[in-house]
C-alpha cells in the first residue's frame, strides 16, 4: 500500500468516525458507529460492485 492510499483512507476513516458518532443517540449507537467507520470501505466496494453487475 502506498503513502497515499493510506493517507486517503485515514481521513476517510476519521471522517467516518465523526460522522457516525455525531448523528449517535447512544453509546450503543456510537460504538456501532465506530465499527461502521471501520469497515465503511469494503461496504462501499461490495454496493459499488453489486450497481456494476
Amino acid at each position: 500500500m502506498c503513502k497515499t492510499s493510506g493517507t486517503v483512507y485515514g481521513l476517510g476513516f476519521i471522517g467516518a468516525i465523526v460522522f457516525f458518532i455525531q448523528h449517535a443517540t447512544s453509546f450503543g449507537t456510537g460504538i456501532l458507529g465506530l465499527l461502521k467507520a471501520i469497515v465503511w470501505p469494503a461496504i462501499l466496494v461490495y454496493k459499488l460492485l453489486a450497481l456494476l453487475s
